[in-house]
């Protein structure tokens, strides 16, 4: 039997490294790349040709659900796995919308986490039941796809000018946005804002 090829990517190297021993001791996989960025895991994806890529959401370079996009694009055949310690509503949903097949809290067991991989590597799909749920509760993101970027900006702390040049777009424009969002979030101003959006996983 063809063994299922599969790449790890998470920056934390403990992680990675515990998770490529517990799915190697299973016969049918095999761990054949791993990375440390998301940049590295779209290329090693690529370059070893793997059936399934388990990645982090949170990564250097492109985050997981980004770099998940990338690998589905010029590995078609691949079915990508997202483990996070960030599961929040937006996260899964922007997920799915990229093409991701699993979708799963760090908390889950190796033995569950050889399963998911089989199950996707066979074309089917596994969401966190709990995580799956909350989605559904938070209901779509509120925010225009603009809005949702001038608050990214905004949540590093930038002022009003900086976020315009960075979104290209006029400093009015910029207060527009946020003044938008900060009404359709019932936020007190833009920071309460940019936290409200964070904590649902809509930024």
């Amino acid at each position: 039997m063809m063994s299922i090829r599969v790449l790890l990517a998470d920056d934390e190297h403990l992680i990675r490294t515990a998770l490529a021993q517990m799915l190697n001791l299973e016969a049918d996989l095999d761990v054949v790349a791993e990375a440390a960025t998301g940049d590295e895991a779209v290329a090693m994806a690529v370059r070893h040709q793997v059936g399934v890529a388990v990645l982090d959401l949170q990564m250097p370079g492109l985050d997981g659900i980004t770099a998940a996009g990338e690998i589905g694009r010029l590995l078609p055949g691949c079915g990508c796995v997202i483990v996070t310690s960030h599961g929040r509503p937006g996260h899964l949903k922007r997920a799915l919308t990229a093409g991701v097949r699993g979708f799963l809290p760090k908390t889950t067991s190796a033995v569950t986490l050889a399963e998911v991989v089989r199950t996707v590597h066979a074309g089917g799909r596994h969401v966190d039941p709990q995580l799956a749920a909350e989605a559904i509760a938070a209901g779509d993101s509120p925010l225009t796809p603009r809005e949702a970027d001038v608050l990214e900006l905004a949540a590093t702390g930038a002022p009003i000018d900086e976020i315009a040049v960075r979104a290209s777009l006029s400093p009015g424009t910029v207060r527009n946005y946020l003044s938008s969002a900060m009404g359709k979030l019932d936020a007190a101003n833009r920071h309460d804002a940019c936290a409200i959006a964070r904590r649902m996983g809509w930024i």
